[in-house]
C-alpha cells in the first residue's frame, strides 16, 4: 500500500518548498464562510498561522473549530473568502503539492490494514518520493518515532495499539512528513497527563525550529501554557485572537462557554490557569 502511495506522489512534478522566513504567514483565512447541512458554520473568519508560532484554536463544541481546521488545511473549500497556504490559494495546489507544505493530524487515526507501526510512520514520507529529500526518509522516521516515544512499537501492528498509543504514532507520521505547516486536531484528547505534555513539547520544538503549528485544544490551561496565540471561536466567529494572557479572560470565557469560569496566574510560570467556578 505505501509503495502505491509513494508512486502516486512520484508521478507528479513538484517543486520542493523553500524554508520559510521567521514570522512568514503559512496559512491565511480571509473572510472565510463555510456552510454545512444548510447552516453557516463559519462566518467571516480572518486568521493567520505564522512560522515559528503555535496557534491554538479553542472554543465550545459546535463553535466551528474543526471546520476552520479543515479549511486551513485546504481540505474543506470555503463558500466565500479565501484560504491561502504558502502564499497561494489552497485550491491552486494539487494534493501532492499540498502534502509538501502542510501535514494534517485528524481527530481519529484510521488504518484499515494491520500495518506495522514503522510502516505507518513511513507513510508520512510518501510526498517526498522522487525529490532530493527522499534520502532523509530513514532519519526522519527514526526522529519522529523517538520524539513521540513510540520507537518500541515499530514491529507491532498499528491495530494492536491502545487509543493513546495510536494517537502518538499518528503524530509521528505527521512529524516524519516534515512540512513547515502542521495542523493537529485535538492531539491530546486520548492521552494521559505525561503524554499530553510530551505532545505539546513536540509542538514547541517544531515552532522553535521555524514551523507554524495550528492545534485544536479543549483544555484551556494547556493552550495557555503552550500556545503563542489563542483564537477563541464562538458561534462561527473569532471572539478573540492574541496572546493567552490577553485572550483568556473570565468574562469572555464565561460568555463563550456559558459556564462561569475563573482565571488566575500559575504561581510559578504566571501562565493563565482556567477552571470552572464552583461556589459550593
Amino acid at each position: 500500500m505505501s509503495t502505491i502511495v509513494r508512486n502516486l506522489f512520484r508521478a507528479r512534478g513538484r517543486t520542493v518548498p523553500a524554508t520559510p522566513e521567521p514570522g512568514a504567514v503559512l496559512a491565511r483565512a480571509t473572510g472565510v464562510r463555510v456552510s454545512r447541512g444548510g447552516r453557516e458554520v463559519l462566518t467571516g473568519i480572518d486568521l493567520d498561522a505564522r512560522a515559528g508560532e503555535i496557534l491554538a484554536l479553542v472554543g465550545p463544541n459546535g463553535a466551528g473549530k474543526s471546520t476552520l481546521f479543515g479549511a486551513l488545511a485546504g481540505d474543506l473549500p470555503a463558500d466565500r473568502g479565501t484560504i491561502r497556504i504558502a502564499g497561494r490559494p489552497a485550491t491552486e495546489w494539487t494534493t501532492a503539492e499540498l502534502a509538501l507544505r502542510r501535514s494534517v493530524l485528524p481527530q481519529t487515526a484510521v488504518v484499515s490494514f494491520p500495518f506495522p507501526v514503522e510502516e505507518v510512520v513511513r507513510m508520512g514520507r510518501a510526498p517526498w518520493a522522487g525529490t532530493d529529500r527522499e534520502d532523509d526518509d530513514d532519519h526522519a522516521v527514526a526522529e519522529a518515532l523517538a520524539a513521540t516515544e513510540t520507537s518500541e512499537f515499530t514491529g507491532r501492528p498499528f491495530s494492536a495499539l491502545s487509543g493513546g498509543e495510536r494517537a502518538r504514532v499518528a503524530l509521528a507520521r505527521v512529524l516524519a512528513q516534515r512540512t513547515s505547516l502542521l495542523l493537529l486536531d485535538e492531539p491530546t484528547a486520548a492521552l494521559d497527563l505525561r503524554h499530553q505534555e510530551l505532545v505539546l513539547r513536540v509542538c514547541r520544538d517544531r515552532a522553535s525550529a521555524g514551523d507554524a503549528v495550528v492545534v485544536v485544544l479543549h483544555d484551556l490551561s494547556l493552550a495557555a501554557a503552550h500556545a503563542d496565540r489563542v483564537a477563541v471561536l464562538h458561534e462561527g466567529r473569532i471572539a478573540a485572537d492574541g496572546p493567552p494572557a490577553e485572550v483568556l479572560r473570565d468574562e469572555l470565557l464565561t460568555r463563550v462557554y456559558r459556564q462561569p469560569v475563573e482565571v488566575f496566574p500559575h504561581p510559578r510560570s504566571g501562565d493563565p490557569v482556567v477552571l470552572p467556578r464552583r461556589d459550593s
